[in-house]
C-alpha cells in the first residue's frame, strides 16, 4: 500500500511540476509583453510633453490643485495638456482649472459641440488616441469614489489593466510631476522642504484614495518619503538628486496596480529602496 501511495505521489509531481513550470514561464512572459508595451507609452507621453513644451513653452503644471484652489492634480494637468479635455486638443487660453474655465472664469474653453473659433485655439492632441489609454476618474475609481476631485476629470491609464468598480477595464492613472527648477533639494528626511526639486504633493492626494474596489488598501508611495528614495537619481552617488532634474517624471503603479512597489514602471530607474 506505502509503494502504491509513493508511486502515486511520484506520478502527481511529476505531471504538475511541468505544469507549474509553464505557468511560470507563461506569466512571465505576458508581464514582460505588458511591461514593453507601457514603455513604448511611456515614450508616447515624453514625446507628446516635449510637443506641448514646444507649443506652448514649457512644460505643463503639475500642482495638486488648480489656480483657485480647487483639487486637479498632476495627472489630470498631464492629461489635459497631451489630449485636452475632451480628447480633441489643448485649449490655448486654458488655465488648467478643475472646471475647465479660462483663468479668468468667464468662458467654458472645453464645450460639448465645439465651435470653428474654439476648435481653432486648441494644440493637438500630442497622442494618438489608441497610445493614450484616457479615461474619466469615476471610470478606475467608481462612483463617489473619486474623493475630492469632480469624477469627470480625464486621467491617462498605464496599460496594466484590471476590472475596476465601475465594471470598466482599466489601468490605474499614470503621475506626473514636473521639476522645479529653481529648486535645488531632494530630501528624503524632510519631504516639505519648500526647496525640494519635485513635490510629492502634486499628485498625493490621488495616490491617497487606494486601490479601487479594495478599500483596505494602501499604496507604499503614501509615505513621501519613499517618493524621495524611489526617484532618487544614481548618477551621482553620495548625493541625494532626483532623476531629471530638468523636466518631468512619470510613474505608473506597475503590473500589481500598487504605487511605490518594486514592479512600478517609469521613465527613469526607478530604485526601490525600503
Amino acid at each position: 500500500m506505502r509503494n502504491h501511495t509513493g508511486l502515486l505521489l511520484l506520478i502527481l509531481i511529476l505531471v504538475l511540476v511541468p505544469v507549474l513550470v509553464y505557468w511560470l514561464i507563461s506569466s512571465r512572459i505576458i508581464i514582460h509583453s505588458v511591461d514593453v508595451r507601457h514603455l513604448a507609452q511611456l515614450r508616447s507621453i515624453e514625446t507628446a510633453l516635449e510637443l506641448f513644451s514646444n507649443e506652448s513653452g514649457g512644460f505643463p503644471p503639475s500642482d495638486a490643485n488648480d489656480p483657485i484652489g480647487a483639487p486637479c492634480c498632476g495627472a489630470m494637468k498631464l492629461a489635459e495638456a497631451v489630449m485636452g479635455r475632451d480628447l480633441i486638443g489643448f485649449h490655448s487660453r486654458s488655465g488648467f482649472r478643475a472646471d475647465g474655465l479660462d483663468p479668468n472664469g468667464a468662458a467654458r474653453l472645453y464645450p460639448g459641440n465645439p465651435d470653428t473659433d474654439n476648435l481653432t485655439a486648441r494644440k493637438g492632441p500630442y497622442l494618438q488616441a489608441e497610445n493614450a489609454n484616457a479615461f474619466r476618474l469615476v471610470d478606475v475609481y467608481g462612483k463617489g469614489n473619486t474623493g475630492p476631485f469632480d469624477e469627470g476629470l480625464l486621467i491617462l491609464c498605464d496599460a496594466y489593466p484590471q476590472r475596476r468598480p465601475s465594471g470598466k477595464k482599466t489601468g490605474m492613472p499614470i503621475l506626473y510631476y514636473r521639476a522645479d527648477r529653481e529648486g535645488t533639494a531632494h530630501d528624503v528626511n524632510d519631504p516639505d522642504n519648500p526647496a525640494n526639486i519635485y513635490d510629492y504633493r502634486d499628485n498625493q492626494v490621488l495616490v491617497g484614495l487606494g486601490v479601487p474596489g479594495e478599500p483596505n488598501a494602501v499604496h507604499p508611495l503614501s509615505d513621501p518619503r519613499r517618493f524621495y528614495r524611489n526617484t532618487m537619481s544614481d548618477k551621482r552617488p553620495g548625493q541625494s538628486r532626483p532623476s531629471r532634474p530638468g523636466s518631468f517624471i512619470l510613474i505608473s503603479a506597475g503590473y500589481d496596480g500598487l504605487y511605490g512597489t518594486a514592479d512600478d514602471v517609469c521613465n527613469f530607474t526607478w530604485e526601490y529602496g525600503e
